[in-house]
């Protein structure tokens, strides 16, 4: 792509998107839409350091309405397409997976077909455009045994969630195959940083834990995932978008296995520093087991080397340093997350109602 081309975001205003965003504005000289419905979990308060730009542009549409999609499409003509927009929470998938394939597969398969027709009715700059899928290593299911996920893993989702993203992966690659979409895939691991909505397991023991409340762990809490900064995983993105090649598919790690009661842990020693309860108590002390989600999978881990050799990307992010500086910021934040409290009042979700 050219310097100053343009690229499309959707789900812009959510937490993976509003990084890639911020990091397209702050770092590179593309233009950016943000394409957004602002569902429960989007935020344009996380872009609001970039939204004054003269390359940012912000346009209030859902991926399933394929007409408005076009539209946006025809009037700002981008060179790619960075496609995040999706229901992310398993637990919320759950308890409501019409939302998650209304969204995933539906959204998905309407943003297909909006932009196949866009590039039909185009007569340059095609050659060089690129439509990029973001995806998670759940569609993978549970790893049982040692070892790690890679791009020819076999797909075997468990939840609504997972099952409604390996749908949309499989669109996507039904797409290239047939109609010659350029796309790319990339499966990433767990994110987190800043501007996480609070539901997630990291922003939620974090503000619990600041509002004083117990701090659910689920089963015994032994579930291993890898944790994935979302500043390294914007800039992967950028950097799949660029050197990627049509057809191929890269997963994105960060190196970072953890459990999730090692998670908790690193946070609450971290406040513990940060914020000292009174009387010496450990915010350890407020862990509470409750019982775990239905169809947990136990162990997540994927094999980000494809990306590291042909594309040349490196994590940055150390896990521990990184959990750091995200705590300092939920903690120098509290105008962006306190907010969301009227969306989501950290009540338990994903119990199979």
């Amino acid at each position: 792509m050219e310097s100053e081309s343009t690229v499309l975001v959707t789900g812009g205003a959510g937490f993976i998107g509003s990084a890639v965003v911020r990091h397209l504005i702050d770092r590179t000289s593309y233009r950016v839409v943000n394409l957004d419905a602002l569902t429960y979990s989007a935020s344009l308060e996380s872009v609001a350091s970039v939204e004054n730009s003269d390359r940012y542009v912000f346009e209030k549409v859902d991926i399933r309405d394929r007409d408005r999609v076009q539209s946006v499409l025809q009037t700002r003509k981008p060179a790619a397409i960075l496609h995040l927009a999706a229901e992310t929470h398993v637990d919320r998938s759950i308890d409501d997976p019409c939302e998650f394939v209304l969204t995933n597969i539906v959204g998905t398969f309407q943003l297909l077909e909006a932009v196949r027709a866009y590039l039909r009715g185009r007569t340059e700059g095609t050659a060089h455009f690129r439509f990029c899928h973001i995806s998670t290593d759940e569609v993978f299911g549970t790893l049982e045994s040692p070892g790690s996920f890679d791009e020819d893993s076999p797909y075997a989702p468990r939840s609504p969630y997972s099952a409604s993203k390996a749908a949309a992966d499989h669109l996507v690659r039904a797409w290239h195959h047939t109609y010659d979409l350029p796309v790319i895939v990339a499966n990433c691991s767990n994110n987190y940083g800043p501007y996480q909505f609070p539901e997630k397991l990291v922003p939620h023991m974090i503000i619990s834990a600041l509002e004083g409340r117990s701090l659910p762990v689920y089963g015994d809490g032994g579930q291993v995932r890898d944790w994935l900064h979302v500043e390294d995983h914007a800039r992967a993105l950028i950097r799949i978008l660029e050197r990627g090649a049509p057809g191929e598919t890269y997963v994105v790690g960060g190196r970072s296995e953890r459990t999730n009661l090692d998670v908790t842990h690193s946070i609450c020693s971290a406040l513990d520093s940060y914020r000292p309860l009174q009387g010496g108590q450990s915010y350890r002390e407020r862990i509470e087991f409750v019982e775990d989600r239905p169809g947990h999978d136990r162990r997540y881990a994927v094999d980000c080397g494809k990306l590291e050799r042909e594309l040349g990307w490196r994590a940055k992010v150390d896990f521990d340093q990184g959990i750091e500086r995200t705590i300092r910021w939920y903690l120098d934040n509290e105008s962006w997350w306190k907010p969301l409290r009227g969306r989501y009042d950290g009540q338990r979700l994903g119990l199979r109602k």
